[in-house]
């Protein structure tokens, strides 16, 4: 619903584009949440062209910056967020150690954690749906239609 108000405000303020603040740990947290949670493989793409709205696009012009840098230059330049009506604000990333009820916090957790054994595994998890080679992908489903190993397996 706040999307669609958003583009109905975009469009009525003669724009053809909406910007989310999505940073690289939203993109690696909905992976995992995707994966644990949604039995699904999938990422939110850095631009996409809307379906439901005809010439709008949603743009995510934070993808690649990290959140402690968002806050580190937030901190250096003294400046305060709006909460929003995301359930994910300013207040759920000053006190990480608690996961709460939200499922997005307890990614975040877990990567923590699991930066303690592979510095590198927030980016090898954002890699990781760079790197898909279908040849090894039980099932994938593009523009709605679903396909599988099995539709190519007797042709090879």
């Amino acid at each position: 619903m706040r999307r669609g108000y958003l583009y109905e405000k975009a469009k009525e303020l003669g724009c053809n584009k909406i910007a989310l603040g999505h940073h690289f740990n939203d993109v690696i947290e909905t992976i995992l949440m995707g994966m644990f949670y949604g039995s699904q493989t999938q990422t939110m793409m850095p631009k996409v062209k809307s379906t439901s709205h005809p010439g709008m696009e949603l743009i995510r012009p934070m993808y690649y910056v990290r959140e402690d840098d968002i806050i580190r230059w937030k901190n250096r330049n003294d400046l305060d967020f709006i909460n929003c009506a995301c359930k994910f604000t300013e207040k759920n990333y000053i006190d990480p150690e608690d996961p709460g009820d939200s499922k997005r916090r307890e990614m975040k957790l877990l990567i923590k954690k699991m930066k303690e054994n592979y510095e590198n595994i927030d980016i090898n998890i954002f890699r990781s749906v760079q790197n898909v080679n279908l040849d090894t992908v039980i099932s994938y489903t593009k523009d709605g239609k679903t396909y599988s190993f099995l539709d190519e397996y007797d042709k090879k």
